[in-house]
């Protein structure tokens, strides 16, 4: 597949808005909490959007191509963005469309196991991974993260011996690049994982709507490309990266050994992409190489930024340099805010942050703090973070 012609250098994103513009959105960033509270929870990112991707939406209004998708530029999109960006060469044949990320993992789940049986995840991870299977009738087993927010082989071990007890049916719900905290899985660890769910006889399905955010120094390296990945899904999409929840799509990709399974869940009754949300998509992953390196150069300048912060105003808290995404990762327990610090935060900092105990096991005395937005912003939030912990 050709290269994209080279694009304008692009100036930082996430410089491009003042408060007073961002105040003016309507949404749920914006607009849950009062207007004096510093919202650093939600992934949205305070950004404009990027110019290939406003245009082919402005072409689509104008000419009033409002229908429904259609056609395969979306998943070609997606196989050239891989190819130049991770060397992994995978075939539009391999892929089908999908409304959402959480709507893929929940779908291919649901077809490979049954209600009552078990699914493996690494807490604490996003809160959406419990609450979605659960809705689909499905027992969530822990497999924690380690202390260093790395995959524990042992507790992995253990849960998939406990999820397939009696030679039940099981899927894994591996999350890569790991949200919250940042953590990209090494080829080695992936590899280990596709090992052992050989070994066990477990599905893995991975969550990597992250994967264009990992920071220079750093890989991606694709689940389905790994030795032994060949029996398992993944779902991508260029939401996160180009902030496009706002008009969703998704690519649910199989590997080599599961296309039947693949082509059955294709030609199966589920909800499609919006036309909004392929066009936006392809556009990003077609045109969007520049407007990424220029927003990747930003956040990494925001976790190191945090990182300063922290030991500035924080001293005690650990805060997780992010390998990658824009959700990092701070331990508040030596800070003795009780067990959820969003709460004293958003009360005494007005400052809103997403509550640690809703990403599971490890999650207590957690906050995970959205750095995609204006440095000052960063700034003003950990300050005031800082401050409300040494009221009088």
């Amino acid at each position: 597949m050709a290269v994209p012609a080279p694009e304008t250098l692009v100036t930082n994103p996430l410089t491009g808005l003042t408060l007073p513009q961002l105040r003016e959105r309507t949404s749920a960033k914006w607009r849950k909490y009062a207007a004096d509270v510093l919202p650093l929870w939600v992934a949205e990112m305070d950004v404009e959007v990027a110019a290939p991707i406003r245009e082919v939406l402005e072409r689509a209004l104008a000419t009033g191509d409002l229908g429904y998708a259609s056609g395969t530029a979306y998943t070609e999109a997606l196989a050239g963005f891989a190819d130049r960006h991770w060397g992994w060469n995978v075939s539009p044949g391999q892929m089908t469309t999908v409304a959402d990320v959480i709507t893929g993992y929940t779908d291919i789940i649901c077809l490979l196991t049954e209600p009552g049986d078990q699914v493996v995840v690494n807490p604490p991870v996003y809160p959406p991974f419990f609450s979605y299977l659960r809705a689909a009738g499905r027992q969530l087993t822990d497999a924690p993260l380690g202390a260093d927010l790395r995959l524990d082989f042992a507790a992995l071990e253990s849960a998939f011996a406990s999820a397939t007890e009696g030679g039940r049916s099981a899927a894994y719900l591996l999350c890569n690049p790991h949200n919250p905290g940042g953590t990209t899985h090494t080829r080695e660890e992936l590899e280990r994982v596709a090992a052992l769910a050989d070994q066990y006889n477990v599905r893995v399905v991975v969550d990597e709507i992250h994967a264009p955010i990992v920071y220079a120094g750093e890989e991606f390296v694709p689940y389905l490309s790994v030795a032994g990945g060949e029996r398992g899904f993944s779902v991508m999409a260029a939401s996160k990266a180009w902030n496009l929840a706002g008009i969703p799509a998704a690519i649910v990709i199989g590997g080599a050994a599961v296309q039947n399974e693949l082509a059955r869940y294709g030609n199966s009754a589920h909800h499609g992409p919006t036309h909004f949300g392929t066009l936006a998509q392809t556009a990003a992953y077609t045109h969007g190489d520049a407007w990424l390196d220029s927003l990747l150069q930003g956040l990494d300048s925001n976790r190191h930024l945090v990182a300063t912060l922290v030991d500035e105003h924080l001293p005690g808290a650990i805060y997780h340099l992010p390998q990658s995404t824009y959700l990092t990762w701070i331990d508040c327990r030596p800070l003795e805010l009780g067990s959820d610090p969003s709460a004293h935060f958003l009360e005494h900092a007005r400052v809103a942050l997403n509550s640690g105990p809703t990403f599971g096991t490890g999650g207590e005395g957690h906050v995970r703090l959205n750095i995609a937005t204006h440095p000052d912003i960063i700034t003003e939030a950990v300050r005031r973070m800082g401050a409300s912990t040494h009221r009088g």
